[in-house]
């Protein structure tokens, strides 16, 4: 009994480190077809209330894909990612809840030729940014994105 309760524990063990990683969860970054980035505003989160914003950009995170395409601003605290695997920087515009307890970061990438820190503000500063809501994966998880964006 002690040496099929093993076997399983090893094979369970065995099985949750593995997991779901596999080659095809690399980072996957790839551009919006032309036809889905649209140049009118969308969603404009910076005249909405704090509990709506909070809401909506909790929506956005929970379902990606009924926002795909979107041309969305928001206004929120920068801040800045780095990824030591990797070497990349990811920029964030973070978004409280009204209470300020809570808060979700969309990520975006400028449109143009930016180096960091040089051409960024310092994190925590107060930030509007607008560009077209896209998301993509990598490690198996979904992040959501800003492309072509530009900071107000």
């Amino acid at each position: 009994m002690k040496r099929i309760i093993s076997i399983v524990l090893c094979a369970i063990l065995i099985m949750s480190m593995t997991g779901c990683g596999d080659a095809d969860n690399q980072a996957v970054r790839e551009p919006l077809p032309a036809a889905a980035a649209s140049s009118e505003l969308d969603i404009d989160l910076t005249v909405m209330s704090g509990t709506m914003v909070y809401s909506e950009v909790y929506n956005m995170v929970s379902a990606p894909e009924d926002y795909i395409g979107k041309r969305i601003r928001m206004s929120g605290l920068f801040d800045v990612y780095y990824d030591e695997d990797s070497g990349d920087n990811y920029y964030a515009c973070i978004i409280q809840d009204a209470t300020a307890c809570c808060a979700q970061g969309i990520e975006f990438e400028l449109e143009g030729d930016y180096s960091y820190p040089e051409d960024y503000p310092e994190i925590g500063s107060e930030i509007c940014v607008e560009g077209v809501f896209d998301y993509y994966w990598d490690g198996g998880y979904a992040y959501c994105t800003l492309r072509g964006a530009e900071m107000l």
